[in-house]
């Protein structure tokens, strides 16, 4: 009897292999939705990110067989992006799991925010699910390697030969005396490689990053590493991104196209156990408020691109 049941055991072990394997390489997306995702959730919701830099960086998950269609491309800050589906910074902060993430398909890497030095970022728990919003709430607080780890591995990207369109988020150190040149150093560091670069001021972990909103900081500051930009070589000229918050009203919009003011969590959110938690929030419930922020931009600055940061949960989400 026990034998037999060592025997179903193996069997059942062996099948389930098979059943993984497959689904695997076929890019199953029923089988991460019924069986992956609901193994992951088991873990702390840090650790299930971590896991999936992991996996990433590793190239554990085998390379689409897809191949973008021309009509997917899109010609954007001089450069050509084989589809216009990126994962946002925020997944990958140092660089690790570029080539991954390519390898299953996404147009574009944004990693980061990178800080000039490194710095552990906030204390644990950090990152908090809101299963029943299809979101989470996050207080990371630009945990980063810095600099000079990130360079390193971007320009071994580079240096790979595969195509590759890279972004980088540039933040602050928590300790700085000095934000705006934590910005000058990320532009000089990054320009040279990175195929954008994005100035973050918008996350609310940071103690002091939103005092350079104000306008007149704001302006100070974009006019510095504009000229820091121009002072690169000819063809290590980036385009910079400013990052901007989903909540801005009306008149901040017009006003200062990037100046903004703490995120206001909805009314409508579902998990009461940690809505309350301290951070920024991210995923459905942003949804329709991001669409319509981008839409306001896009009419505000006369069509200028514009990377929308999140939503997407589908493929008819890109519709």
């Amino acid at each position: 009897m026990r034998k037999k049941l060592k025997s179903l055991l193996y069997l059942t072990v062996a099948g389930y292999g098979a059943f993984s394997a497959i689904s695997i390489y076929k890019g199953e997306a029923k089988f991460y939705k019924n069986y992956v995702m609901p193994i992951v959730h088991k873990l702390d919701a840090e650790k299930a990110h971590n896991l999936a830099v992991f996996v990433s960086e590793h190239r554990l998950l085998p390379k689409s067989s897809y191949i973008d269609p021309d009509i997917l491309k899109i010609n954007v800050f001089g450069k050509e992006f084989p589809n216009p589906i990126g994962i946002a910074a925020g997944f990958d902060k140092d660089g690790k799991a570029i080539l991954g993430l390519k390898d299953i398909g996404f147009g574009f890497v944004e990693i980061g925010s990178v800080t000039p030095e490194p710095q552990p970022g906030n204390q644990q728990p950090r990152v908090f699910r809101l299963s029943q919003d299809l979101a989470i709430i996050n207080r990371y607080g630009f945990n980063s390697e810095g600099h000079e780890e990130v360079l390193k591995r971007i320009t071994n990207v580079k240096e790979n030969g595969e195509p590759n369109i890279v972004g980088v988020n540039l933040g602050k150190n928590k300790t700085s005396s000095d934000p705006i040149n934590d910005y000058v150093e990320g532009v000089k560091k990054f320009g040279p490689v990175a195929d954008y670069l994005v100035i973050n001021i918008s996350s609310p972990n940071t103690p002091g990053l939103r005092d350079m909103q104000n306008k007149e900081n704001l302006k100070r500051l974009l006019k510095t590493l504009v000229q820091t930009r121009n002072n690169l070589p000819l063809d290590k000229k980036p385009s910079l991104l400013l990052k901007l918050a989903p909540d801005l009203n009306d008149k901040e919009k017009k006003r200062y196209s990037g100046c903004f003011k703490p995120k206001r969590l909805p009314d409508s959110l579902k998990a009461v156990e940690v809505k309350n938690e301290i951070g920024g929030l991210s995923g459905e419930p942003l949804k329709d408020m991001s669409t319509k922020m981008i839409a306001e931009m896009n009419r505000l600055t006369g069509g200028m691109p514009i990377i929308g940061v999140g939503g997407v949960s589908s493929g008819e989400r890109c519709l």
